[in-house]
């Protein structure tokens, strides 16, 4: 597999571009911010979180808190960025949206094997 393509950087295609470029495949993310915005986002950052800052429960006593667990065992990017940003929240996980985009915007743009490509893609070849 030479190259394997991503379109959007939001939670998703942040997650599996880390994820493949972690196994050695070349990723190209394909972002359109900040070219094209929509009304909800506000930077061009990465993962941006547009309404609550809460990643729901984070005890592994219910279903949310589970998946986190699971994420974590995968070394998720989403799950290790939203735990260096996280903020109190009782017995949810919560996330300082700023922190939260920014690291994982760093920690694309750092791999090597990861080309981040700002453009809209409106049709899938």
């Amino acid at each position: 597999m030479d190259k394997v393509s991503v379109i959007g950087a939001g939670l998703a295609g942040s997650e599996a571009a880390w994820q493949l470029a972690k196994r050695g495949v070349n990723v190209s993310i394909f972002e359109m911010r900040p070219q094209k915005n929509t009304p909800a986002h506000k930077t061009d950052k990465f993962a941006e979180i547009v309404c609550s800052n809460s990643f729901g429960a984070n005890d592994i006593s219910s279903s949310a808190g589970i998946l986190k667990h699971e994420l974590k065992l995968f070394d998720s990017l989403i799950m290790k960025c939203a735990e260096d940003s996280q903020v109190p929240a009782g017995k949810a996980l919560a996330i300082d949206r700023d922190i939260f985009s920014s690291l994982v915007t760093e920690h694309l743009t750092s791999m090597p094997n990861i080309e981040i490509i700002r453009e809209e893609i409106s049709d899938i070849p």
